[in-house]
């Protein structure tokens, strides 16, 4: 009877107190904050900060690998999915789903906008070669820079396993601090006279361009970088299923039901993966700073080349820059943080669906980016 109780007291979570669990824990009830409090997109924050809640409490076994007497944890088989590479795509799927190709189509100049926000990934790219990383793992840990938290992470499973959950982690938690951490760019990089610009209401789209646009991407970028059609395949697979009108059950499933699913087991396995043994190390550290360079660069580049267009622009045809910062792929929440900065500048401007189209540009190229690093490191 008192060897169980003392077994009992042994297994507890008092009794297998680690001071580097505890700081997980504190990191985690940090981001459940800003998530249930600040209602920093909590669609993303609340399953990974519970997941990294769940992996590392005193005595978890959540997240254990397998062993020849146990079976491995559950969230371990959802992070399973990540690293064969099947929740990324799945992703994709539901966001073509949900997205709008509209404004990209209505307005091409859009995809240079998002090529432009590219420009984070390749800076950063060089910096963490700099800094000792090797050619994989600078390259997923540059693919933060795309603010597409299932482009790092399919980037980082082919190239780079072992820094995954950093990489996971910085490129979740950016995405979801978008509203916090573009406004200061936008501004610092922008006159007031740049914030008011009001641009032209943009033309109608017919039915046939958006039906016609996925399938002619997805055959282009399959013929330059074929390593990126599972991505952008999926994308734009999701939206013709929106566009067709004739797969609505389809569509409401990928947009819905399945995107929900996905969302649920992605967002627990990155979260699930920062345990305090792994996670609490330099490296990571170095990691999170590169990777907030990398979404700063990101914003600032699409900025700075909506500028760059307005030079050669007559003055009514002009872009207002704050639409370039939407050139990174937080699908709508870059769009919808350059409306809120614009709005405050002049609330009669609208911006939002002019920022819709480098937005999705931004999907597109981040995509891109990532099937260019997989093709030239990936062996």
């Amino acid at each position: 009877m008192i060897d169980g109780i003392v077994s009992f007291l042994g297994n507890t979570g008092i009794a297998l107190f680690d001071w580097r669990q505890l700081v997980m824990v504190v990191i985690a009830c940090v981001l459940l904050y800003l998530a249930l409090v600040k209602e920093f997109e909590p669609l993303l924050l609340i399953p990974i900060a519970f997941g990294m809640l769940l992996s590392n409490l005193f005595g978890s076994a959540i997240f254990n690998e397998a062993t020849e007497t146990e079976a491995a944890g559950l969230f371990r088989y959802f992070f399973l999915l990540d690293e064969i590479g099947i929740l990324p795509p799945l992703i994709f799927l539901g966001v073509g789903a949900m997205t709008d190709f509209g404004p990209l189509i209505a307005n091409p100049k859009s995809l240079l906008l998002g090529a432009g926000a590219q420009l984070g990934i390749f800076i950063t790219f060089i910096g963490a070669i700099l800094l000792g990383f090797n050619a994989q793992e600078a390259g997923s840990i540059a693919i933060i820079g795309g603010a597409d938290g299932p482009t790092a992470i399919l980037t980082c499973t082919r190239m780079a396993k072992q820094i995954l959950p950093a990489v996971a982690i910085a490129a979740y938690s950016y995405m979801a601090l978008v509203p916090v951490i573009q406004p200061p760019i936008m501004k610092a990089l922008t006159t007031k006279e740049e914030r008011n610009i009001v641009m032209k209401q943009l033309r109608p789209v017919s039915q046939k361009e958006k039906i016609l646009f996925p399938i002619v991407v997805t055959i282009v970028v399959a013929l330059m970088v074929p390593d990126a059609i599972p991505l952008v395949g999926m994308l734009m697979l999701g939206n013709l299923f929106k566009e067709s009108g004739l797969t609505n059950r389809l569509s409401d499933t990928a947009s819905n039901a399945l995107c929900n699913i996905v969302t649920i087991m992605l967002g627990l396995a990155v979260g699930a993966s920062a345990k305090a043994d792994t996670f609490l190390t330099l490296q990571t550290i170095e990691i999170i700073i590169l990777g907030v360079i990398a979404f700063g660069v990101g914003s600032a580049g699409g900025v700075l080349l909506a500028k760059f267009m307005n030079l050669f622009m007559k003055k009514e045809n002009r872009i207002n820059p704050l639409i370039g910062s939407a050139g990174v792929s937080a699908v709508p929440m870059a769009a919808r943080v350059s409306q809120m900065v614009g709005q405050k500048e002049n609330p009669k401007n609208f911006l939002l669906m002019h920022a819709m189209g480098p937005n999705v540009a931004g999907v597109i190229g981040s995509a891109v980016a990532a099937g260019i690093l997989l093709s030239l490191f990936n062996h």
